[in-house]
């Protein structure tokens, strides 16, 4: 068999672009080139799609879109999985892709619109279709589906949207969560536009972070715990489950976006430091809820544990993080799954 096709997808609309860089690099450095022919195709902050073909380099410092790149199409024709570049003087060369690998994170990428838009196209993508990725996307939906499969408990919660003001989601969740209280907006990633509400004063401050992040928010009761994620592989219906890893935030109020990929601050343990008995639930638990909401390829699974011994259950990712110092990779890499091996394995789950 020769060589497949594979285009890796970057950037894109949202406030998480840097760690789509950052995952690109790192995908990049470690794909198998004796099984690939990679085409980069980057996005741009404002929704322009390019073939990258300069040095992976400048995706890491963020200066790739300056030169080396040609506009590209995606053919909806399903079946010919064709990608049109335009090239000098309006010449457009068609490229086959044989898979994609969407290492996109938050909007624009995570939420299902490119996973539909490849799909329409007929182009194997890794990880969550269309539907997982969506419901996934929107807490307040994955909520919806975890507890009607009565699964694990979860953060009592509000849904606020920006149309009826700060002043009705301040009644509600004063009324249903009490402070202290956890506001984020319901379809965002990395912590982006989170914060921990202690008291009133704040509140007005969190609630419009959120919304500039999107039109609809969550407040939920604030959890005190251990910060729990495990890692889930699927291969044509076999689940690969990690033992569960454990964040420690250090000084931070949670586990933030400065927290998890610019400062210092917060340090991990595989496995996490909970008993034995509490690990198998985590991961089993994982594996239950990464199976009622549809999801395939991967997924990182995020829980708090409580010091009753109680689990509760936070958020789902369906395309974690793959920078170095992702979550996702190192739980995998602590199951005996390498960087490369776990790529091709990706690869190999979506073709199927």
């Amino acid at each position: 068999m020769g060589k497949l096709n594979l285009g890796i997808l970057f950037g894109g609309k949202s406030s998480e672009y840097e760690v789509s860089l950052s995952s690109a690099y790192a995908l990049l450095s470690n794909v198998d080139r004796e099984k690939y022919d990679v085409f980069t195709i980057g996005i741009t902050k404002d929704g322009k799609w390019y073939l990258f073909e300069g040095d992976a380099e400048r995706i890491l410092d963020g200066s790739w879109f300056e030169s080396d790149v040609y506009e590209v199409l995606v053919s909806p024709s399903y079946g010919r999985r064709r990608l049109g570049v335009l090239r000098e003087g309006g010449r457009i060369e068609k490229v086959t892709l044989d898979v994609v690998f969407p290492v996109l994170h938050g909007k624009f990428g995570e939420d299902g619109r490119v996973q539909g838009l490849l799909s329409v196209a007929g182009i194997p993508t890794v990880g969550c279709g269309c539907t997982a990725s969506a419901v996934c996307m929107d807490k307040a939906l994955t909520k919806t589906v975890v507890a009607s499969a009565d699964i694990v408990r979860q953060a009592r919660a509000v849904v606020a949207y920006s149309r009826d003001g700060a002043e009705d989601a301040r009644r509600r969740a004063e009324a249903e969560i009490g402070y202290p209280m956890f506001i984020k907006p319901a379809s965002s990633g990395s912590s982006v536009g989170c914060s921990k509400v202690k008291d009133g004063s704040t509140f007005d401050k969190a609630v419009q972070a959120a919304f500039a992040e999107d039109g609809k928010i969550l407040i939920e009761e604030c959890i005190t715990g251990r910060e729990i994620e495990v890692a889930v592989l699927e291969e044509g219906g076999r689940l690969t489950v990690s033992v569960p890893a454990e964040i420690d935030v250090g000084s931070s109020e949670f586990y933030d976006y400065e927290t998890k990929y610019v400062s210092d601050e917060s340090s991990f343990y595989i496995p996490a430091r909970i008993d034995e008995e509490a690990q198998k639930n985590a991961s089993a638990t994982a594996a239950k809820i990464f199976t009622a909401l549809g999801c395939r390829g991967l997924s990182r699974v995020d829980f708090f544990y409580t010091a009753e011994g109680e689990l509760i259950f936070n958020e789902i990712n369906t395309l974690p993080g793959f920078t170095p110092i992702s979550m996702y990779p190192k739980l995998m890499g602590h199951a005996g799954i390498g960087y490369s091996e776990l790529i091709d394995r990706l690869i190999r789950s979506a073709l199927d």
